[in-house]
């Protein structure tokens, strides 16, 4: 090979490898400019998805918003401020006796499920009425929203009637669906509505069903549970007959038994 063609295919050879090397540094520029601009992206996506948490935590809970509504939607078939007295019973009773109880409140599913089944019987003979007082401070004392989404549940069941309600109240507390204390099962509308297939009046009652998945009574709830705070009694299940406490004799007890349940309510009836 000459000495010229040698030259010539050299040049050539640095030729190529400038434009390979231009090339390659084109090639990374542009790769450079792509990750700087998804980099600016994923910045602004991170402070926006940040602003945007700050934001939600800020902003009050469902729970908090009910507390805090200005207008409240009662259910039927109750009276007085907000809607928070409800009393069930023929106006013939000359008697009312006061029950208060929280939904989650695993003494109160014990007094319900030996003694609700003759409240019941008594309310419908005309015996007394009664007036339902509905507590949530377990959910304070136990973090949980349980309380209330069923204290609002029971709400949607009053809407539709007082015997729905007696009997939604009475499944809510038995046996087969009443949650271990710690067990926030109330938290789910499914639950709620699940326990509430047992009641025939709101086995699929697509108004109740809407009501409890919307969250109609929720400001109720809450109201009624500042009524039972501002009531004054601290511990449930709590009864009392035209405001005086209901108890075993001789101790500061709800009656927790038929038998202990009928001798106080005797007593009370005649004082």
């Amino acid at each position: 090979m000459s000495a010229r063609n040698s030259h010539a295919n050299k040049a050539a050879a640095r030729e190529r490898l400038r434009e390979e090397r231009e090339r390659q540094a084109k090639k990374d520029r542009a790769r450079r400019r792509l990750i700087v601009g998804v980099s600016a992206v994923a910045v602004l996506a991170a402070a926006g998805g940040i602003g945007f948490a700050v934001v939600q935590s800020n902003k009050p809970s469902r729970w908090e918003s009910a507390a805090e509504a200005k207008t409240v939607t009662a259910p039927k078939n109750t009276s007085g401020t907000n809607g928070t007295t409800v009393v069930i019973g023929k106006d013939s009773a000359k008697k009312t006796l006061e029950l208060y109880e929280d939904p989650r409140c695993p003494v109160c599913a014990t007094f319900e499920q030996a003694v609700g089944s003759t409240v019941e019987k008594d309310v419908e003979a005309g015996k007394y009425k009664i007036r339902y007082v509905g507590a949530t401070f377990i959910d304070n004392g136990i973090p949980g929203v349980g309380s209330k989404n069923a204290l609002s549940a029971l709400g949607a069941a009053l809407d539709v009637g007082p015997e729905a309600f007696l009997k939604y109240k009475s499944a809510l507390y038995s046996a087969e669906f009443h949650p271990e204390e710690k067990n926030d099962k109330f938290a789910e509308d499914s639950y709620l509505l699940k326990v509430a297939d047992s009641v025939p009046a709101l086995k699929g009652n697509a108004e109740f069903r809407k009501n409890v998945e919307d969250g109609t009574f929720d400001a109720w709830a809450m109201k009624m549970s500042e009524a039972f705070d501002a009531s004054g009694v601290r511990g449930t299940p709590t009864l009392k007959m035209d405001g005086k406490p209901v108890t075993v004799q001789g101790t500061d007890n709800p009656p927790m038994t038929v038998a202990e349940f009928d001798t106080a309510i005797d007593a009370a009836l005649k004082a």
